[in-house]
């Protein structure tokens, strides 16, 4: 007799792919919020500003204009052309308007790129510590992630470390600048560093680059931009970021053929396209004069230097962050296991912060603070941990 096997389960590729543990810290803090407890919260990822008015009154007008039926798929055409402006200008690439494909927010339109190249058995170079949820998108393609530390890929040369973690089997390279958690901004050499690699051996260049508006010390290099690296390079933006538009899930992916076919197949078979009045309130985004942009940079390095100082001040050693809104400091004079240092760090002082090791191997040692919050916020926080710490 043959045991047929219960057809009541999950397909065995998610086997491998876990949840966020940022989310269990989140219910932790709402917690103790309901509980009446004053939290000092640097855990999330959120601008610390609301999305602009003329973004807001833009998607009236699109509901009020009926703008709410099916848009194509692959986006809108005149938020589509806008964008091409803003790449070639701003990005330095050389787009047209069928390389941009709208998406539901930045983080699918890396889930899209990961699905679009990635075979299983695959490997997949990624600079680590890394934003969580890349090596579950990486697992869920049936590919291995293989981690480069950064540090001492960035002490010792990204070419030999590449060369030291890469196998037959590497496919592809995840790009992150600037580096979520840890504000890490790859410099122009650097990236032409990684380029070249990728153009020697082949392979395919995925570009996170969710923090462009966010260096603070030099420019943001976009690594398809450089000599050879159009044709090989998949990048993704988003909307959240810079304008305050985290709830809004508009984001886009940018690439040449062939990716950029079977990019439109994972958007149209996933969400069918963007939500329409979303996509017009975009439009209205790139609108945006420049000096918004320039001063929300000058309000983040306020936070960043303001908590990273303190940090330095309270024992906390933490190296200043280049880019976007986070800052991770070794925490070893709490506990040297990531986990139970931010749990001694929430429950004894009420700060809640990452641990590190959710972002990696190389996060062990640290915890993640995001510094998009009021100053005031960072001011009583460290407050709480100069008490804690005494």
């Amino acid at each position: 007799m043959v045991t047929k096997k219960s057809a009541l389960c999950l397909a065995k590729r998610l086997d491998e792919v876990g949840f966020s543990d940022i989310v269990q810290i989140r219910n932790k803090v709402i917690e103790l919020r309901n509980a009446g407890e004053m939290v000092h919260a640097f855990h999330g990822g959120e601008p610390f500003f609301e999305t602009p008015e003329s973004i807001k009154y833009a998607m009236v007008r699109a509901l009020v204009e009926n703008k709410t039926k099916y848009a194509p798929s692959s986006g809108i055409v005149p938020l589509r052309e806008a964008l091409v402006e803003k790449l070639k200008t701003r990005n330095h690439l050389n787009v047209v308007l069928d390389d941009v494909l709208i998406t539901a927010g930045g983080a699918h339109a890396l889930y899209a790129a990961f699905q679009a190249v990635l075979d299983p058995g695959d490997d997949l170079l990624l600079f680590s510590p890394y934003w969580t949820p890349i090596r579950d998108m990486v697992t869920g393609a049936q590919a291995r992630p293989l981690l480069v530390p950064t540090a001492s890929a960035r002490r010792n040369g990204l070419t030999k470390a590449l060369e030291q973690f890469s196998t037959p089997h590497t496919k592809a390279i995840y790009y992150n600048t600037p580096q979520n958690p840890s504000g890490m901004v790859f410099s122009r050499a650097e990236a032409e560093e990684v380029a070249a690699f990728a153009r020697k051996h082949n392979l395919i260049v995925i570009a996170d680059e969710a923090y462009e508006d966010l260096v603070y010390e030099g420019d943001h290099v976009s690594i398809a931009s450089l000599p050879g690296m159009a044709e090989r390079t998949i990048s993704t933006y988003t909307f959240s970021k810079s304008y305050g538009m985290t709830g809004w899930r508009v984001g886009y992916v940018v690439a040449k053929e062939p990716f950029m076919t079977g990019l439109r197949k994972l958007v149209l078979y996933s969400v069918n396209g963007v939500s329409t009045p979303s996509q017009w309130a975009a439009l209205e985004a790139l609108a945006t004069p420049d000096d918004f942009l320039l001063k929300r940079r000058e309000e983040y390095r306020e936070r960043r230097d303001l908590l990273v100082n303190g940090l330095n001040g309270l024992g906390l050693e933490c190296e200043l962050p280049e880019g976007a809104f986070y800052a991770l400091p070794n925490i070893c004079r709490i506990n040297k296991d990531s986990r139970k240092a931010a749990a001694i760090l929430l429950e004894k002082a009420h700060v809640a912060t990452v641990p590190g090791v959710v972002f990696g191997a190389q996060g062990e040692g640290h915890v993640r603070f995001g510094y998009s919050v009021p100053k005031s916020a960072i001011e009583a926080g460290l407050e709480a941990l100069s008490k804690f710490l005494k």
